[in-house]
């Protein structure tokens, strides 16, 4: 079911697009500071895009709609991951070995389901144990 919301206010929304940049920017360079710790772009890529749903699941669960969650979510984690570099090794492992590369999108994307999966019941249950220890 598609989730319908308000439209923001425009300030609020200027606001959330300049976190939204500014954040995606720094996971732009940590994505880049990645790929010089791991040279292999392809494995690089795999581990900023499964540790990205992975984290992406956990904010969802534990963060309301919120400028925290834009500036994090959106940008952060939004400029950390990307699809068009998956999409691209994903050819061109192609080229060299098509069960590396069915490998390869069967391990994105199965992997990234999972991670997200658990990223949100990690972020419930941490949000559970958060509000029992505020009750307690």
């Amino acid at each position: 079911m598609t989730q319908v919301t308000a439209p923001l206010p425009p300030r609020t929304a200027l606001r959330r697009a300049a976190l939204a940049g500014f954040g995606g920017m720094i996971g732009t360079a940590a994505r880049l500071g990645l790929g010089m710790l791991i040279p292999d772009a392809a494995i690089a890529v795999l581990i900023a895009n499964l540790a990205g749903a992975l984290i992406l699941g956990i904010l969802t669960a534990r963060l309301p709609a919120s400028d925290l969650r834009v500036f994090l979510g959106t940008g952060v984690l939004g400029g950390f991951t990307t699809y068009s570099a998956f999409a691209v090794d994903a050819v061109q492992l192609w080229g060299a070995s098509a069960l590396l590369s069915f490998g390869y999108l069967a391990g994105s994307l199965i992997g990234g389901l999972l991670a997200a999966i658990i990223g949100l019941h990690l972020g419930a249950a941490l949000g559970r144990a958060a509000h029992a220890r505020r009750a307690s």
